[in-house]
Parts: structure tokens; sequence; C-alpha cells
């Protein structure tokens, strides 16, 4: 059974930093593509970045510029780097696989951008 746990989500003004940790077990962390969702209240759940076994990344084009994923296969844990954060960068964030079929969910963690 794979587990997920993510943290390090907050409250932060715009323009703010966050770093994002999720913490993988239960898999061979390194064979698996790894991505970050978010879900703001009301929306459907939306893919934010991912990052290959290649160390290749993408990212939705809203955040490009401003985030960075990064992965430690040694500790299994994948990151995000959250820069210049906005208002509507609001949601609860979550990690699995790039693709289907996805793990179980985990919790989350809810990052609040406001003023």
């Amino acid at each position: 059974q794979v587990q997920l746990v993510e943290s390090g989500g907050g409250l932060v003004q715009p323009g703010g930093s966050l770093r994002l940790s999720c913490a993988v077990s239960g898999s061979i962390f390194s064979n698996f593509a790894m991505a970050w969702y978010r879900q703001a209240p009301g929306k459907q759940r939306e893919l934010v970045a991912a990052i290959f076994r290649t160390g290749r990344t993408n990212y939705a084009d809203s955040v490009k510029g401003r985030f960075t994923i990064s992965r430690d296969n040694a500790r299994e844990t994948v990151y995000l780097q959250m820069n210049s954060l906005k208002i509507e960068d609001t949601a609860v964030y979550y990690c699995n696989t790039n693709r289907s079929p996805f793990w179980s969910w985990g919790q989350g963690t809810q990052v609040t951008v406001s003023s």
C-alpha cells in the first residue's frame, strides 16, 4: 500500500514563497514519474508540475517560472518550491504519480495566499 504524506503548506502573503514536500512510502519511488496537483474550492483537481525519472520537468502555464518541482530518490520525497505566490494559487496541494492509475490520494496540504 503506497502512502503519500504532503506537508509544508500554510498562509503566505502575495509574492511570498513556500516549499512543499511529499514523502512516499510503499513503492519503488525511483521507478515513477511524480507530480503535484492542486484543487481550489469549487474547482477540479489540476496538474501543477511533473518530474520524470530522467529529471525532466513540465509545468502548467499558470505556474511556469514561479514553481520548481524536484525529487530526492534516496529520501523518496518530491518537492515543490513555490515563489512569487499569487492569490489564485490558493488550494489544497497533493502529490501522486503523473498519470492514471493513481495511488490513493493523501490528505494534501493547504496553501492559502492572502494579504
